[in-house]
């Protein structure tokens, strides 16, 4: 099987098996570059590697090691002709920051750090950073610009992404040598239409979709809903959820991007939809697509969790020719397919 694609572009994804990683990973290869994949599993399976050539046809490289390892880098950037960076090994949970921040600050920043480090000292010029609408705090406005001033981030985890796009700003104001886009996710939801990949976490699920399919399949006793007296039109709250698909395609863009924009430092664009969903309008259209009834309740508000926040993507469209594909009907019936594959496996 190929392992080498047509443009012959080497792309590092670190985390590239991870939920993101592996949609990004088969949409590079759909689009003829040649991902190199780094990561250690801790959030992930390995069985995605075969998912992976069975949607594609194609087996990846693959490195399996610690991103805040700096010899695995010099290892792979002195194997492949790197060109592009794709940082997404991060952890991720908010409610789970709140409770081991310096785990996060160690594993979020350290990593970077490294991998920027590698990058400097092998000539490595692009790299695109994971990043979260979380750097924007508790927004005064509900729908955000890639201008809305940021605020102090409401978690630890929040506060990691603020930090790394700190790093980045300054390394690649100062050095010259390294530029960066830095895409700043809203909610990442759904499934592979394959269904042969998806959001699989390990342990219990810090997201929304994956507790509710798990609920609606019997491995969760009970789905709790944090919240019911926010200021929205239900009491939950709202969020921008955007289909994982999209949002890997949203990283090729970025890609095309370094190749045909004039030289630039750095860049900054908001993924998402523009359209707020409420946690019972996700409840209710998981109801709808699975003509099942979810097992839930209200639990009192969570550290860390804001009211409500949307994208304005009018920067993405203008500049990435990027818009969101999928609805979160989409989303909601490709996840459910996803887990329904999973649960019979």
């Amino acid at each position: 099987m190929n392992q080498i694609g047509p443009m012959n572009k080497h792309v590092l994804i670190t985390g590239g098996t991870g939920y993101i990683g592996s949609h990004t990973v088969v949409d590079l290869i759909e689009r003829g570059y040649t991902p190199i994949i780094l990561d250690n599993f801790e959030n992930s399976n390995p069985t995605v590697l075969d998912a992976i050539h069975k949607i594609t046809g194609t087996i990846p490289f693959f490195y399996k090691g610690d991103c805040r390892d700096l010899a695995i880098y010099h290892t792979i950037f002195k194997a492949h002709k790197v060109e592009y960076v794709i940082h997404f090994a991060a952890y991720k949970s908010v409610n789970e920051s709140v409770l081991s921040p310096i785990k996060y600050f160690d594993n979020n920043l350290i990593s970077l750090i490294k991998l920027l480090e590698a990058m400097q000292e092998n000539g490595v010029k692009n790299i695109i950073f994971s990043s979260s609408c979380t750097v924007y705090g508790d927004p005064t406005e509900s729908t955000v610009t890639e201008e809305t001033p940021l605020k102090i981030a409401s978690s630890p985890y929040g506060t990691t992404k603020k930090i790394g796009e700190e790093i980045l700003t300054s390394v690649c104001h100062h050095q010259k040598a390294i530029r960066a886009i830095f895409l700043r996710y809203f909610n990442p939801v759904g499934a592979h239409p394959s269904a042969l990949i998806g959001e699989s976490p390990i342990g219990i699920p810090n997201n929304l979709f994956p507790f509710v399919s798990q609920t609606l399949t019997g491995k969760r006793e009970k789905l709790l809903v944090f919240g019911n007296d926010y200021n929205t039109p239900d009491g939950t709250c709202v969020r921008d959820f955007v289909h994982v698909v999209d949002l890997a395609k949203a990283h090729v863009a970025a890609i095309d991007h370094f190749n045909t924009a004039p030289d630039f430092e750095y860049e900054i664009f908001n993924i998402g939809t523009g359209i707020g969903t409420s946690i019972l309008e996700v409840i209710q259209g998981f109801e709808k697509v699975t003509e099942k009834k979810i097992n839930w309740e209200f639990a009192p508000r969570r550290d860390g969790d804001i009211q409500e926040i949307f994208a304005n993507v009018d920067k993405a469209l203008k500049f990435l020719n990027w818009k969101p594909y999928y609805t979160v009907q989409d989303a909601i019936k490709h996840s459910w397919n996803w887990e329904k594959g999973q649960h019979k496996a």
